[in-house]
């Protein structure tokens, strides 16, 4: 079993665990990484907690256990992981939903602090019995039901759903394209989930709108993706073919720097422990 990584921090001038605290005033910050450069300068830049998935141009799928397992040698910081096993929609097979049991079991194995995950039924409704099954096989690791949430029917009940799961969060944007347009829904399902499940609140959340949204809202995390575009070094390119649907996606890829999660937090620092 890999053991947790002690982290860059030293070395690159990046966050005590003390000054995190003091920075973003008991704001937890989960940053949604890909890589392992990401996850590290996520955690130089002082978030809490890295979700790890693979292929986010198609909102996220499991990663591999290679990854898992290089991430969590890496970085100190919480590692939560991605358990969905194709994009689309959440409503899953028989088999598709044997082996998100067999991730959510690989991650236990690769010393992850939780997994996140989410499922549907055709009706929209959530998938009570089997994302308990999920939440049960995962203890102790934590659990987050993730947006999926937000492509259900009805976020009121489906808050109480998830509070039947027993996952300990909830991914949401409060079913809009952002956080800060489903604002007043995100501040109805923290009254409503208060003492019972987490509301994390994600969408479009940047240094420039995150203080707007914890007080609009009330949330004490918040997960962000905070992508930057970078080039390829690859000095030959064959523009002539490309491995996947978007023509030239072989020579660009999306990363997180670490001055950007320094930004958001020190944005942050204005949101004190009891705003909202």
């Amino acid at each position: 079993m890999p053991g947790r990584g002690q982290g860059d921090r030293a070395s690159s001038g990046g966050f005590s665990s003390e000054a995190r605290i003091v920075m973003n005033n008991n704001l937890i910050v989960e940053v949604c990484v890909e890589a392992v450069d990401s996850a590290l300068a996520a955690e130089r830049g002082g978030a809490q907690r890295v979700e790890l998935c693979s292929s986010l141009v198609e909102g996220g799928v499991t990663p591999s256990a290679g990854l898992i397992a290089t991430a969590r040698q890496k970085i100190s910081i919480d590692l939560h992981v991605m358990i969905r096993p194709r994009p689309g929609d959440f409503c899953y097979s028989a088999d598709e939903f044997a082996a998100m049991q067999r991730d959510v079991l690989m991650a236990k194995q690769l010393a992850a602090d939780g997994v996140v995950f989410g499922l549907l039924g055709e009706d929209g409704k959530i998938d009570v019995p089997r994302t308990r099954q999920l939440v049960d096989l995962a203890r102790p690791l934590k659990t987050t039901f993730h947006r999926a949430f937000d492509m259900s029917v009805d976020p009121c009940h489906s808050v109480e759903h998830v509070v039947e799961t027993g996952a300990d969060r909830i991914l949401t944007s409060g079913g809009a394209r952002t956080a800060l347009e489903g604002a007043a829904t995100l501040r109805s399902l923290v009254e409503t989930a208060v003492g019972r499940v987490i509301i994390t609140a994600c969408g479009g959340i940047d240094d420039q709108n995150v203080k707007a949204i914890v007080e609009k809202t009330g949330v004490r995390e918040i997960h962000v993706r905070l992508r930057t575009s970078v080039a390829s070094p690859m000095r030959y390119r064959n523009e002539n073919i490309s491995m996947g649907t978007v023509q030239g996606s072989e020579y660009q890829r999306f990363i997180v720097l670490e001055d950007r999660v320094e930004r958001l937090l020190r944005a942050a620092r204005a949101c004190g422990p009891g705003t909202g």
